[in-house]
């Protein structure tokens, strides 16, 4: 009996860990929350991590549509380099309280939609991590964690390694002219003492992403030196330059903006038809690497000047024929990054195109359409195509597991630019 138990807890703690990992990584949970930005202070296209025991901040900033004011309040929650939760209790990684209320806030001005805006600077002198490691940011009501709102992955690093890294084109002729391949070099040698295969993970993302993140074993290992030079790891498709959509001032058209309705309280704005791209030649020009910034070009404070407007997005497949096997979602920061049937598209028989909508605030985004396959939900590809000269964002994620800790550290973080040679228009 008390080895059934035993195997009850562990199963549910495992299926505890899961669910966690899966359903509390970034989600918003309630329906009046829009625009949640969380970023290192100051440069909103900034990956969210700050150094241990340093003056790094991160600032996080959200509007409620409700439009009146509410109790919120946040916390950290430790996790493994797997995003599972971490064993030890918050009073082990956080110094000072547990949870803060949220206090700074201010009702939109000038636009149309009314909103509450709040933000907050990270850490708080009363409350910030003790320990390096992946954290979920969770903001919730009353003072109550199970009236979770919405969460945000950030991070914090304890530097204990240094990171070379390059991408070069893959030498599979499969892979050669679609893909990127990263090969790098990770020096541990300030660590005292380790084994590399069982306690280094790490992770490769490219343009911050997490939905296409790949673990990466070491090819070889010298010394405190890991090399990661496999043919067969850490190649993504390459994708291509993304969309572009400049909402920065909904009077002010942008190329991309066909037409807008500007009702009493409301504004809708309806795009271009877009098309597909893969069969068109790359062309380089600057983007944001499938992210958006909150802008407006009229006003002082974006935060809670900027307006929200119902935009209407549409995709014209080849032929204007349906995909028959192939779901078509929109894609970006916009969207969370996530296949939710909020951004799945419609086909739309008369138009002969696809149909979407999305409630945006004013800024300037980055997006594309992703194809999932009906028969295969974890295989998806960008319309757009692959091109190995897309310029991207990789970064190396480096963890550490001692055998005496309970959690996690995260001892090395680097981003770099598949590009270093400042392109004109055209590569």
């Amino acid at each position: 009996m008390k080895t059934l138990k035993v195997v009850f807890v562990l199963w549910f703690f495992t299926i505890s860990n899961y669910v966690f990992s899966q359903a509390q990584q970034e989600n918003i949970f309630v329906k009046n929350i829009k625009t949640v930005r969380l970023f290192n202070a100051g440069n909103q296209l900034s990956f969210p991590v700050i150094k241990l025991n340093s003056n790094d901040l991160l600032e996080l900033h959200f509007d409620d549509l409700d439009a009146d004011v509410k109790y919120y309040y946040y916390t950290y929650q430790l996790c493994n380099s797997d995003w599972t939760r971490a064993t030890p209790g918050q009073f082990d990684y956080i110094k000072g309280f547990t949870q803060t209320r949220i206090t700074n806030y201010r009702f939109s001005a000038v636009a149309l939609t009314r909103y509450t805006h709040y933000q907050v600077t990270l850490p708080d002198a009363n409350m910030f991590p003790t320990k390096s490691g992946n954290y979920i940011l969770k903001v919730f009501l009353n003072g109550d964690t199970s009236q979770l709102v919405f969460t945000k992955r950030f991070m914090v690093v304890d530097t204990k390694s240094s990171i070379m890294a390059r991408v070069t084109q893959p030498y599979a002729p499969q892979f050669s002219k679609t893909h990127q391949k990263v090969q790098f070099t990770v020096d541990v040698k300030a660590l005292q003492s380790f084994n590399a295969g069982q306690q280094i993970k790490v992770v490769v993302l490219q343009n911050y992403r997490w939905d296409n993140a790949q673990d990466v074993k070491p090819t070889f290992i010298r010394g405190s030196s890991l090399e990661f030079n496999s043919e067969n790891t850490a190649v993504f498709p390459a994708g291509k330059e993304w969309r572009w959509l400049d909402l920065r001032d909904f009077h002010l058209q942008s190329d991309r903006v066909l037409t807008a309705d500007y009702k009493k309280y409301s504004t809708d704005i309806f795009l271009r038809p877009d098309g597909p791209l893969a069969e068109q030649k790359y062309v380089y020009y600057r983007d944001l690497n499938v992210m958006s910034s909150i802008e407006a070009i009229r006003g002082i404070n974006p935060y809670y000047e900027g307006d929200y407007a119902t935009v209407y997005f549409s995709f014209v497949p080849p032929n204007g024929e349906a995909y028959t096997n192939k779901d078509i979602y929109l894609f970006g920061q916009l969207t969370g990054y996530k296949f939710t049937d909020s951004v799945k598209m419609t086909y739309n028989p008369t138009e002969k195109k696809y149909e979407t909508h999305l409630y945006l605030k004013q800024g300037y985004y980055d997006y594309t359409y992703m194809a999932i396959d009906k028969n295969n939900p974890g295989k998806y590809s960008e319309l757009d195509g692959n091109y190995y000269e897309t310029e991207n964002l990789y970064t190396i994620l480096v963890y550490y597991e001692p055998f005496i800790g309970r959690s996690d550290e995260l001892i090395g973080v680097a981003t770099f630019d598949s590009r270093t040679d400042q392109p004109g228009l055209s590569f």
